[in-house]
């Protein structure tokens, strides 16, 4: 029976009617090996070439794809955080890398692909990420010779840590998460002094990432407020950390370049109990609206709680970014949590269309839940390094490097394409609004 199925799939592999990363994925779901699914790549690899097949409908497609193993080894490590309320976020993440992997058939440049996801998120932090379990997996990579790129990192507090390390070793690193400007780019008033050239020691540049930064969706997202939603007194909350505090920080500016006024701007204590004092200090500025630039693990759930206690949502509005679009922060605000907004950098899986709704549709076959937002860049992430593979052919870090920021007009799983920019930022702008509605994260619409 097993054979039968080979047999069909070759089959369509030669005549084009399933591409080359079908096959893969479908050769491996039935228990064919990896050696023997590079086989038949290589094999119809003339004929598909011939007939101007691509291997894949996401990435650049002017890059041969090379299925052949027979160079040795490259090792992908990344770096997230996998547990506690991360579970879900870090966990399909890595899914999503895998999947990737397994389309293009776990090989690239003549080298055989092995993928190992490192966790640097810790149990006391209810598994957000930890400054000295980052250090330690960045020296991990580093110093593993057949490593060629480290995929990390979710948290951008967490990049700080490890792009100087990977940055005096030479080795590629890309993010699909990270959004703090300060990690490649200078912004007034949000980043800080020496950045971003202080995560370079070298002078040279290895860091890249596939998701819009805040400077792009705090502004947006304080267009919104502003000229849509009609908010015109805002109270700014921010969890202290890079990303949450910088995105805050962006809104903050644009709003009050709107014309909005800006009523207060404060960090609040993640391992507080309760936050019912603040709220009512807060509710007693009367705010139209509450931004909160955070992160899921660092309780803003409960936050949202309190806040709901003090000011209802049909009469204040919480907005925040995409650290909280996730279902757990959902989850544990529970009905507080009902008409809030939350900005995302493109659209969550179940809004995807084409070639994206296909990615979500196989996710979500294999996770058994709609795949969280994030998953789609490390899905592109994985492409990139897959690609920037294929275009080197070489176990050479400098000319990776070089190969992962010549990266340009990358078909995306949002429709369209970007680039790569000269600091490694993606070109895209895409940003997107998303309520909760019925315990759910909705999709909007485009916003900024």
């Amino acid at each position: 029976m097993q054979r039968d199925w080979i047999g069909d799939l070759v089959a369509q592999l030669h005549t084009g009617a399933i591409t080359r990363r079908d096959f893969a994925r479908r050769a491996a779901a039935i228990g064919l090996s990896a050696t023997l699914i590079g086989q038949a790549l290589r094999v119809s690899a003339a004929a598909q070439d011939a007939s101007g097949a691509k291997a894949s409908d996401i990435g650049q497609q002017n890059v041969e794809h090379i299925t052949d193993t027979s160079k040795g080894v490259i090792k992908l490590y990344s770096s997230w955080p996998l547990t506690g309320s991360s579970e879900q976020i870090g966990g399909d993440a890595v899914q999503a890398i895998n999947l990737a992997l397994d389309d293009f058939g776990r090989a690239a440049g003549g080298f055989s692909l092995e993928y190992e996801a490192l966790d640097d998120g810790i149990a006391a932090n209810n598994g957000s990420w930890d400054a000295g379990k980052e250090s330690e997996n960045a020296n991990l990579v580093v110093n593993d010779p057949d490593c060629m790129f480290y995929l990390a990192t979710y948290n951008s507090g967490a990049a700080q840590i490890s792009i100087p390390i990977t940055n005096e070793a030479g080795l590629a690193q890309i993010s699909y998460a990270n959004t703090y400007p300060g990690l490649t780019k200078s912004f007034e008033g949000v980043t800080e002094e020496g950045e971003p050239d202080k995560f370079y020691p070298t002078g040279k540049r290895n860091y890249a990432r596939t998701v819009p930064a805040d400077d792009i969706q705090g502004t947006a997202a304080a267009r919104w407020a502003y000229g849509e939603n009609g908010n015109r007194k805002a109270y700014v909350l921010h969890d202290n950390q890079p990303y949450g505090k910088g995105v805050a920080q962006v809104f903050r500016l644009e709003f009050e370049k709107e014309g909005g006024e800006v009523l207060g701007f404060e960090g609040f204590d993640p391992n507080s109990p309760d936050y019912q004092s603040l709220m009512a200090s807060i509710a007693d500025t009367q705010p139209d609206i509450v931004y909160l630039g955070a992160i899921v693990n660092l309780n803003a759930s409960k936050l949202l709680m309190d806040m709901r206690d003090f000011m209802p949502a049909d009469q204040v509005t919480f907005l925040g970014p995409d650290g909280l679009i996730n279902q757990d922060f959902v989850t544990g605000a529970g009905d507080a949590a009902e008409g809030a907004y939350i900005t995302f950098g493109g659209v969550p899986a179940g809004a995807l269309e084409g070639p994206g709704a296909d990615y979500a549709t196989r996710m979500q076959e294999i996770l058994g839940h709609e795949p969280d937002a994030y998953a789609m860049y490390a899905y592109e992430t994985a492409v990139v390094v897959i690609q920037s593979i294929d275009k080197v052919g070489e176990k050479d870090r400098a000319k990776l490097v070089e190969s992962m920021l010549q990266t340009t007009e990358f078909n995306s799983l949002l429709g369209g394409s970007w680039s790569f920019t000269e600091t490694g930022d993606t070109s895209s702008t895409a940003m997107g609004l998303n309520q909760v509605q019925d315990g759910k994260i909705v999709y909007l619409k485009a916003i900024g």
